[in-house]
């Protein structure tokens, strides 16, 4: 697996997680989400799906520590805890940014931008990042 592969199931999850945020009213508090409002089961099931792939991709990879925390975000995600679907993905994105500094992997500058580009998207899911 390559960092390339990894970023892109972030990307999927984190598509997941944005259009699912845009579904939530403005007066309701992201990390309060009621349970009418949680994701359609077939946004549940596509989430699921990018996470079993990655499971199922990972191997023995060095990115298969990722696993528990993809798990985590699906759990959160599937509960309709948006808050908490999104800080595993974070954790994954700092991971990645360690490894690359310890010379675990290497990321090419495009990969460099995708993993800022997500950091950006799931900050502006937390609250506070908006007016």
């Amino acid at each position: 697996m390559t960092v390339g592969e990894v970023l892109e199931i972030i990307g999927g999850l984190v598509s997941a997680l944005k259009t699912y945020a845009a579904k939530l009213p403005a007066v309701v508090h992201p990390s309060v989400a009621p349970s009418g409002f949680k994701p359609t089961p077939e946004a549940v099931a596509a989430y699921e799906q990018v996470v079993y792939r990655f499971r199922n991709q990972s191997g023995n990879s060095a990115f298969r520590r990722f696993n528990d925390q993809f798990i985590d975000s699906l759990e959160a995600f599937e509960a309709g805890r948006l808050l908490s679907a999104v800080q595993p993905l974070l954790a994954v994105l700092d991971h990645l940014e360690v490894m690359q500094r310890d010379k675990e992997i290497a990321a090419t500058p495009v990969e460099e931008q995708r993993m800022a580009d997500y950091r950006i998207s799931l900050n502006k899911i937390l609250p506070g990042n908006q007016p």
